[in-house]
């Protein structure tokens, strides 16, 4: 039977191990020590402790997981997204120990890891890339002829991590050492470049599949502005308000490029869409993206599926004449984040979950009653998808979806996100990589009425406990009361 050993953990360990599971292949979890009750350990087939809570002793530890793929006789390792997904020493360890990467070749990723590398790649295949040198910067900036403002971006990783914006020479000179600072720490090299702002731009990328023989799959677009920190907060398929040549466009540069780097497996195509209407090539991310499942649900395919059958075949199976979008479908990241105090992480533990379902509603996540939520890892917890037959009704099934979503223990995102959701500047589908710099929603009132709220609810059911010793039905009179405050509060 076909083993995979899944390299990550929450809810894409999860998502993995399902399609796995239809697929009838065996799957293998890989915990630490942070994560032995985690869902993603006890859904897996087989598990294994790889180390401390530290990501770099654990989920970052190539050796160890490599080791224990040999151990368990796995066959394949799939990375996910994050941690090791982008890893060219990963990925080349795991083909040499004669087990398959469930990605791109180790050199794709070398060189779409290297920005300024793919810049020159992206060029070369007739993509249209934002000026500025292909070199790193290096030595001092006091001569340097800069045009404010100025993109600083780190060479390696991806994430939104190492990327900063300064306007004017003193704040380059601190937001070069504050992208090389975040960089080291992030990807393990401080090599960054300069690369013109684009102001008011939309970020579109393009979901690619290779076959690794120079067969192409365009997967559709998604629009991915909405973004905090340069992180993305909400995705969409299709991308509102593209016209038919802009589209055809965009895809036709994204094939462009697969086909230059001989893609293999799934990988997405970044863009960015300034607004004289002309698409600059961003990036590539060789790996699964969090939001895949928008597209998943816009083309009606299970790409991580395809990302197995890829491995094991080697054939894509499908010819572009038969990807056809249907509908619209939008994603809502919930993070574990004080959005108030400047999205910092927040920690907790969940006493009250309830997800939201119904008609067009998908969660991806691996919460669970009494889970632990700390600063360990990523401060995703969840994703919100749903799909409409247009984009009104995929709207407004979001805002209804995110009302419904209940958790307690922990402060989350959610609450922000249906502000979002209701502006009107997003339900018109007319925002950009700004939208985020001008929304301002008034979030202490909500706060104050929540307080409130569980304080009167605190009391009464204080009240109705010391009332326990009265005569049987009163009793279960207060019993009644205490269970429904109890639900009152579960669902602020």
């Amino acid at each position: 039977m076909f083993k995979v050993l899944i390299a990550n953990r929450g809810e894409i360990a999860i998502r993995i191990m399902r399609a796995c599971r239809e697929l009838g292949f065996t799957s293998v979890a890989v915990y630490s020590e942070a994560d032995q009750d985690a869902l993603h350990t006890r859904y897996a087939d087989e598990a294994c402790l790889i180390g401390p809570a530290e990501a770099k002793q654990s989920y970052l530890n190539i050796d160890r997981i490599i080791e224990v793929a040999l151990e368990k006789g796995v066959d394949a390792i799939h990375p996910g997204y994050g941690f090791l997904s982008e890893n060219e020493e990963f990925a080349t360890k795991i083909e040499e120990a004669g087990m398959i990467f469930i990605g791109p070749r180790p050199e794709t990723i070398a060189l779409t890891g290297d920005k300024l590398a793919a810049r020159r790649i992206a060029r070369e295949a007739g993509l249209k890339v934002l000026a500025g040198p292909d070199i790193p910067l290096n030595g001092t900036m006091n001569a340097l002829e800069v045009d404010f403002p100025v993109m600083v971006k780190a060479i390696s990783g991806g994430g939104g991590r190492g990327i900063r914006v300064a306007h004017n020479r003193k704040e380059l000179t601190e937001m070069v050492e504050m992208a090389r600072r975040e960089a080291q720490a992030s990807f393990g090299s401080d090599g960054i470049y300069l690369e013109p702002f684009v102001n008011s731009a939309r970020h579109i990328e393009v979901q690619i599949a290779g076959d690794g023989e120079g067969n192409i799959l365009i997967l559709g677009e998604r629009e991915c502005s909405i973004q905090r920190r340069r992180q993305k907060l909400v995705e969409e398929s299709p991308a509102p308000g593209l016209e038919s040549g802009q589209r055809e466009m965009v895809n036709e540069y994204a094939r462009q490029l697969g086909e230059a780097l001989n893609y293999r497996n799934l990988g997405t195509v970044e863009f960015l869409l300034a607004d004289n209407g002309e698409f600059y090539f961003i990036e590539v991310n060789p790996r699964i993206q969090v939001e895949h499942p928008v597209t998943e649900l816009v083309v009606g395919l299970d790409l991580v599926r395809m990302q197995l059958k890829l491995a094991t075949c080697g054939e894509l199976n499908y010819s572009q004449e038969q990807i056809l979008m249907r509908g619209v479908a939008i994603e809502a990241r919930v993070l574990a984040e004080d959005v108030a105090n400047h999205f910092l992480p927040a920690t907790g533990t969940i006493t009250h979950l309830k997800e939201p379902d119904g008609p067009g509603v998908r969660v991806d996540s691996a919460m669970y009653l009494g889970m632990d939520v700390t600063t360990h890892y990523d401060s995703l917890l969840a994703k919100v998808i749903v799909w409409g037959e247009d984009r009104e009704t995929a709207v407004q099934r979001l805002n209804r979806a995110l009302k419904e979503f209940q958790i307690n223990g922990v402060e989350t995102d959610i609450e922000f996100l249906s502000k979002i959701v209701s502006d009107e500047r997003f339900v018109e589908g007319a925002y950009d990589t700004t939208f985020l710099d001008t929304f301002k929603p008034d979030l202490k009132q909500h706060s104050e009425g929540l307080e409130k709220l569980v304080a009167l609810a605190t009391a009464l059911v204080a009240h109705a406990q010391q009332n326990s010793k009265r005569p049987e039905r009163v009793q279960e009179n207060n019993w009644r009361k205490t269970a429904w405050l109890e639900q009152m509060r579960g669902s602020i």
